[in-house]
């Protein structure tokens, strides 16, 4: 991730559209279309297309979440909860 994108995210307020942003940097755009999110107090909420997509979402979750944490700060993304829609 390159530092100046993270010292511009972690400046911003914490918003909707900045966990989403974030989100789409730290897995790009194949998952994060694949994906929906939101911030529900430090937990992630993912809630992904199918079974497929929560398994690989699951199986990447520690590196995911050390992207998120550098973009928005460790305290604010502390676990990833991922649910599967179908």
């Amino acid at each position: 991730m390159p530092g100046a994108l993270a010292d511009l995210l972690r400046g911003a307020p914490l918003s909707p559209g900045k966990v989403s942003f974030a989100w789409q940097a730290a897995v790009g755009p194949v998952i994060e279309r694949e994906t929906a999110v939101r911030l529900v107090g430090d937990a992630l909420v993912v809630d992904a297309a199918n079974r497929h997509w929560a398994r690989e979402i699951r199986r990447s979750s520690a590196l995911i979440l050390d992207r998120l944490q550098r973009l928005l700060g460790a305290e604010t993304v502390t676990r990833i909860d991922v649910r599967a829609k179908g």
